[in-house]
């Protein structure tokens, strides 16, 4: 359904309550959906303003990365996110790769989070870039659900220097679809009374759930839009597609999506990955990674004033399996030795040998506030100990940059 098709279908009609400027009748739809427009890109621009206009992808890890967000000039050439790197480099040649930085991300997406719960508390964020709120509280505040979404529009663009679009429906299926179809940097209203218009003009593909496998055997059914779908028996549905997803997507080819909206706490975990340039199978090689990474979640969760009681291990393999391992410490900390350490433990326990690895990854989990920890020393900690060490190294970070100081084992030979 191209744009001027959904701006006629949304269009006020008569004696529907409406102003110029307003697309359609919003009374009820109080659940919003807000994407910020390729959000990682974005966060860049603001600090390079010369890559204004041109070809730029966020990715890392080399030939064998990924691409994690693409501005529009890259979009143009057929670049998307989870592309692989090697991938758009081919098709866009010029294009000029930044690499992630995921404090940055996250402080930016923490202001965006605090304007939205100046809203409402009913914020539920999806990832760093997105999130669903439940608006119905703030009307008779703030004034009807399509009038809070352009406020949002423009509060985060004024105060976070990005834009974002904004789905405003009865569900947070629809609305979720609105804010893919308002894209970029804007907004778009489904109201009640259209909703099933809306849903059966789109393509199977949009539906939730519905993937390559799942729309190739739609197809072979001869259902090729939602309404196709709609109209299907279940029974049909289930057979094709077994039990539950033939009755999931059946529900939602009518609208009902009855899942609220959940208030949401910021994440209590950081993490860090990396993926080699090549498959590693040297146990000195992972285990110098895992110190880097240990080092970065660790300087992390002290720039958040945090401390952490579980240690993750992630390790991926070259087939693309996919293991965890976790450990929960005596007491909290922040303490990168004492990460690497738990870190370590955990990897040597697996007994992998020589097996080829394809990424280590390392996270802790059940973050609390410093003040509210009471942490004491380590029994092996010193009163002027690790701790303080990696504070004096995060202060010269702070004002030689990154890296300037780090452990021996990471300097890298003339």
């Amino acid at each position: 359904m191209s744009r001027q098709q959904l701006d006629r279908l949304l269009r006020p009609g008569p004696g529907r309550p409406g102003r110029p400027g307003q697309a359609a009748d919003d009374a009820g739809c109080a659940v919003l959906h807000v994407d910020l427009d390729a959000f990682f890109a974005s966060v860049e621009l603001i600090d390079r303003p010369e890559l204004r206009g041109l070809p730029m992808i966020v990715g890392g890890g080399g030939s064998r990365g990924m691409v994690m967000s693409a501005s529009a000039e890259a979009r143009r050439y057929g670049v998307h996110p989870a592309m692989p790197l090697a991938r758009a480099r081919r098709l866009c040649p010029q294009v000029v790769v930044i690499e992630p930085d995921p404090d940055r991300y996250a402080d930016v997406s923490r202001g965006v989070m605090e304007i939205f719960r100046s809203v409402t508390p009913l914020v539920e964020p999806v990832g760093l870039g997105e999130a669903f709120l439940d608006v119905a509280g703030a009307v008779r505040r703030l004034g009807p659900p399509g009038r809070i979404g352009r406020l949002l529009r423009d509060r985060v663009a004024d105060e976070q220097r990005i834009t974002c679009s904004v789905g405003v429906a009865t569900s947070k299926f629809v609305a979720r679809l609105a804010s893919g179809r308002a894209k970029p940097d804007g907004l778009l209203v489904v109201p009640a009374d259209r909703t099933i218009t809306f849903l059966h003009g789109l393509p199977v593909g949009a539906l939730q759930g519905v993937g390559e496998r799942t729309e190739a055997v739609l197809q072979r059914l001869g259902l090729h839009t939602v309404a196709d779908l709609a109209h299907t028996p279940t029974g049909t549905l289930r057979r094709a597609l077994g039990d539950a997803t033939g009755a999931h997507l059946h529900a939602l080819a009518w609208g009902h999506d009855p899942r609220p909206v959940l208030a949401v706490q910021e994440e209590k975990s950081i993490g860090a990955e990396e993926t080699f340039a090549r498959d590693v199978d040297d146990p000195a090689v992972v285990l110098r990674e895992l110190l880097r990474v240990s080092e970065r979640v660790a300087a992390r969760v002290r720039s958040a004033d945090l401390v952490g009681r579980t240690v993750v291990l992630k390790v991926r393999f070259a087939d693309f399996s996919t293991i965890t391992r976790s450990r929960t410490l005596p007491e909290r900390t922040d303490v990168a030795r004492i990460v690497y350490l738990t870190a370590r433990e955990l990897y040597l326990a697996l007994g992998l040998d020589r097996a080829r690895i394809r990424l280590v990854g390392v996270r802790m989990e059940g973050l609390i506030d410093v003040a509210a920890s009471h942490r004491q020393p380590a029994l092996d900690e010193r009163p002027q100990g690790w701790r303080e060490a990696e504070r004096a190294v995060d202060r010269a970070g702070a004002r030689f940059g990154a890296g300037a100081v780090r452990p021996a084992a990471l300097v890298a030979d003339p």
